[in-house]
C-alpha cells in the first residue's frame, strides 16, 4: 500500500485482480482502479513528482502513473519479479527490489533507471535510514540481512538469527533494525552498526509487515495467522501490550504516522467481501 496525504487517497495493490485500487479515505470507498497490470506487488507515491510507482512481479516492469488522473506516463523494465518499492526523500530517488537479487535506482523526474546493485538473493522488505541513506535489506533465501551504502556500491551481510525474514522496520532513534521472522515466529532488533542482536521476543505467526511508531514508541506486527500484535519498546526488551484479532491471511498493511492510522488488507471471509480495515492509534495502541 501507499498513501497520497494531500488527496487523502490510499493505493492498494490488488494482486489477484492485476489492478491497483484507489481508496478515498474521506469517503471510505474505492473510487477508481488502475487495471491491466501484471501481479502488482509494491507501490510508492512520490510527492515531488505527484506520481505513483507500481512494481509488477508478473512481467518485471515498474509502471508510473500520474497522481491526479492515474494516466500511465512511463514503464521501466527490470526483467523479472519487481517487488518492494521505496521512495528515498533524501535523494529524491525511487528504489525497487527485483529479480534473483537486485535493487534498482530510478530517477522519478525522468522516469529512468539510473543504477542498480546486485545482492545475494531476492530482496524482500528493505528500509532506508533517513539520516545516513543506508539501505537495510532482508534476504530470506540467503538467511541474511544486507546493509548497503547509499550509492548501493558497497555492502556487507549479517547472518539472520532465524528463517523467513520477510518483514522489517527501522527504529532510527535507537539505531535498530527490527526484523520479523516466520521460522520460528520471532522479532529481533539488531544494532545499526554491528549487526548484533540487542532485543528479541516471540510474535504471532506468518508475519508479513511490521511498523515502528516513533510517536508512541510502539511496534505493530501484522500476522497472517489472523492477528496484529502491539509491542512496547524498552531498552533491551519488547513487550506485548495487546493482540488484536483480524482474519487468517490478513498480513499486509500500512501504518501512516501522519494519520496515526494502521491499514490492513483483509481477504474475503464468512461471506464478506475483501476490504481494508483501518485502526486509529490511541495512546500507542490501535
Amino acid at each position: 500500500m501507499a498513501v497520497d496525504l494531500a488527496r487523502h487517497r490510499l493505493f492498494v495493490a490488488e494482486l489477484g485482480n492485476n489492478s491497483v485500487g484507489i481508496v478515498d479515505l474521506d469517503r471510505n470507498e474505492v473510487t477508481h482502479r488502475i487495471r491491466g497490470l501484471s501481479e502488482p506487488q509494491g507501490i510508492a507515491y512520490v510527492p515531488p513528482t505527484d506520481t505513483v510507482f507500481v512494481a509488477n512481479a508478473g512481467d518485471g516492469s515498474v509502471r508510473v502513473f500520474r497522481g491526479g488522473d492515474f494516466a500511465q506516463v512511463a514503464r521501466i523494465e527490470l526483467g523479472r519479479d519487481a517487488d518492494n518499492v521505496r521512495f528515498d526523500a533524501k535523494t529524491g530517488e525511487v528504489l525497487v527490489g527485483f529479480g534473483r537479487g537486485g535493487i534498482a535506482i530510478i530517477d522519478p523526474k525522468k522516469n529512468e533507471l539510473i543504477g542498480k546493485t546486485i545482492l545475494g538473493a531476492h530482496p524482500e522488505s528493505f528500509q532506508i535510514d533517513p539520516s545516513s541513506g543506508r539501505v537495510f535489506v532482508n534476504l530470506p533465501d540467503a538467511s541474511s540481512i544486507a546493509t548497503v551504502t547509499p550509492d548501493l556500491k558497497a555492502q556487507q551481510n549479517w547472518k539472520a538469527a532465524y528463517g523467513g525474514n520477510f518483514a522489517m522496520a527501522l527504529d532510527p532513534g535507537r539505531r535498530r533494525v527490527v526484523v520479523a521472522f516466520r521460522r520460528p515466529a520471532r522479532l529481533v532488533a539488531y544494532d545499526y552498526e554491528t549487526g548484533r542482536p540487542v532485543a528479541e521476543t516471540e510474535t504471532c505467526g506468518d508475519v508479513d509487515d511490521v511498523f515502528y511508531d516513533s510517536k508512541s514508541l510502539r511496534m505493530y506486527v501484522i500476522c497472517g495467522s489472523g492477528a496484529v500484535e502491539v509491542l512496547d519498546i524498552q531498552p533491551g526488551k519488547y513487550s506485548r501490550i495487546t493482540e488484536i484479532q483480524t482474519v487468517a491471511g490478513a498480513r499486509t498493511g500500512l501504518f501512516v504516522p501522519e494519520l496515526q492510522t494502521l491499514f490492513i488488507a483483509v481477504r474475503g471471509h464468512a461471506g464478506e467481501a475483501p476490504a481494508i480495515w483501518s485502526y486509529r492509534v490511541n495512546a500507542g495502541s490501535p
